[in-house]
């Protein structure tokens, strides 16, 4: 395992090959078919109340692990407006949750997963950023699997080994799809007059679909360098205080806005916008979906609600 998760060896085959699977293939068996098992764990009610405070209750009930099981995630993954949300999540637990997730909680996250991705290869939808999210949690996992006896993990390494083999397979899926071209042929974006173009443009949030975008034919490479275009994309994200500090100039003495945006989003995060969220109500301190019911006293429930972003739910669980 060490010598397969080591930063200079890129051959992931190496990790398969340097397990000894013999030591232990009656358990390994029995890990695997336990492991097909894709009814997830649901409670009746879709909300979880978060205790105020550090208290013996929370330590014992409310916890990360917990709410990933009440909330609902399954069908969160399904509606448009949530699907960020939930894969952002996602991408945080992988980087530094992963561990302080139950055993049930663990496996709850790599179904929702497998859901995740499965939808991805229908729609042909949101490739790059399912692709960054399996990225990350694999590069922990390999971290995570040289641990393995100190409590990192919950489970036989051989399940583990198991789920990183899935996250190569669903990686090889997303890596051979082939984008197909809609059998409509009417009016094409490029038909649309310049200024509608760019107005388009305007709307979206990341650079890198600027620079996909423009890739796609010669008109569309010129309206994608637009000074104005990457101008507007650094102060949509950044605070004029931030982009001061990350001043470049081009040869003709110009603000190059497009260096500056891929300069700062190194340095600092974007601004994350989302369809729906997660909502804490402050009232009763209950946290769950908008529109899910649940057992508020307080007059007007909705003028309560505060809605959270992924760190922030996180955060409600860290003490």
């Amino acid at each position: 395992i060490h010598s397969f998760c080591k930063k200079d060896d890129h051959n992931k085959e190496n990790l398969f090959n340097s397990i000894n699977y013999d030591v232990a293939a009656k358990k390994r068996k029995k890990d695997l078919l336990n492991n097909k098992a894709r009814t997830q764990y649901f409670h009746q009610e879709k909300w979880i109340y978060v205790h105020k405070g550090s208290t013996k209750e929370r330590h014992g009930y409310c916890t990360l692990g917990e709410a990933f099981n009440r909330l609902d995630f399954s069908s969160a993954i399904l509606d448009s407006r949530r699907f960020n949300y939930v894969v952002r999540l996602l991408e945080l637990i992988a980087k530094s949750q992963l561990t302080s997730l139950s055993g049930i909680a663990q496996k709850n996250y790599m179904n929702i997963l497998e859901k995740v991705v499965q939808k991805v290869l229908e729609d042909q939808q949101n490739i790059r950023l399912i692709r960054e999210l399996l990225q990350t949690l694999y590069t922990s996992l390999c971290t995570l699997v040289q641990r393995v006896g100190k409590s990192v993990l919950v489970g036989n390494i051989n399940m583990w080994v198991h789920r990183m083999e899935s996250i190569l397979h669903w990686q090889q899926q997303l890596n051979n799809i082939q984008i197909t071209r809609p059998a409509f042929k009417g009016t094409t974006f490029t038909d649309l007059p310049l200024c509608l173009q760019l107005n388009i443009m305007q709307r979206l949030s990341d650079g890198r679909d600027l620079v996909s975008l423009g890739q796609v034919a010669p008109d569309l490479q010129v309206l994608s360098e637009d000074r104005l275009l990457w101008k507007k994309l650094c102060q949509y994200h950044f605070t004029d205080r931030q982009i001061r500090k990350r001043l470049i100039l081009s040869d003709k003495g110009q603000l190059d806005w497009k260096k500056m945006y891929f300069k700062l989003i190194r340095c600092y995060p974007r601004k994350e916008q989302y369809g729906d969220t997660l909502q804490l109500c402050r009232h009763c301190h209950i946290l769950s979906w908008k529109g899910t019911d649940h057992p508020c006293t307080a007059n007007n429930p909705e003028t309560c609600s505060t809605s959270l972003s992924p760190q922030e739910f996180i955060n409600l669980f860290r003490f």
